[in-house]
């Protein structure tokens, strides 16, 4: 990664922790006001963990150089698979670090946006234990045709929280549908959103994904 992560805890001695990347072009700052917006007192202290993505040339972009989990190749043309791969590689090293830290697999989340929802699908489905929850904001299910294959039993059951604005144009809702339909086929537990806003976050979804932290870390 580019920068240590931007870690915010609520509390002393934090009993949750919630993973949460970013988008293509942003940093770890990028959804740190979420956390402001979250009440999660219910659940006790909770350690917010901000990664930052590493600074690689971006296809799409011309070939500039932005923080990126992967790079994004365009229409037409393969996935970045070796570049999700070493991402997925650099998350499982902070779920590993939170354990190391006293918080089990159980009471982890792992979240993102955009580019870093694509990283939590690709991490979380595929981690040998049972997460806490999994949530997706505007993004897709990378590299599908591996996940049949490559989900661990771990975490079949784990609910996933999948979020997308119906006037998205930077990732169409038809994609994320396509998503939606391809994890519930697999047998994942979606608790599907929608709402009328473009690439970015409203207020009724911090809402709606406050009440499913609250339940998944009860």
């Amino acid at each position: 990664m580019s920068l240590p992560p931007i870690e915010i805890e609520t509390g002393p001695n934090p009993k949750a922790a919630i993973i949460l990347m970013h988008g293509l072009g942003a940093d770890g700052n990028d959804f740190v006001p979420i956390a402001n917006e979250l009440d999660l007192s219910p659940v006790g202290p909770v350690r917010f963990v901000f990664p930052n993505a590493p600074v690689i040339p971006v296809t799409i972009n011309g070939g500039y150089r932005m923080p990126a989990w992967y790079d994004i190749l365009g229409p037409g043309n393969p996935e970045d698979e070796a570049g999700l791969r070493r991402s997925q590689a650099a998350i499982e090293a902070l779920i590993a670090n939170e354990k190391a830290r006293g918080i089990p697999a159980g009471r982890i989340v792992i979240a993102g946006f955009s580019q870093g929802c694509a990283l939590t699908f690709m991490t979380a489905l595929r981690h040998p234990e049972r997460l806490a929850g999994i949530v997706g904001l505007s993004g897709y299910l990378p590299v599908a045709q591996t996940v049949a294959a490559e989900r661990h039993p771990a975490n079949q059951g784990t609910p996933i929280f999948q979020a997308h604005g119906t006037r998205d144009g930077v990732i169409t809702i038809a994609r994320a549908v396509q998503s939606r339909d391809a994890l519930a086929a697999l047998g994942f537990q979606v608790e599907w959103h929608e709402y009328p806003m473009e690439h970015s976050v409203c207020m009724e979804e911090i809402a709606d994904l406050n009440r499913y932290l609250l339940k998944v870390l009860a």
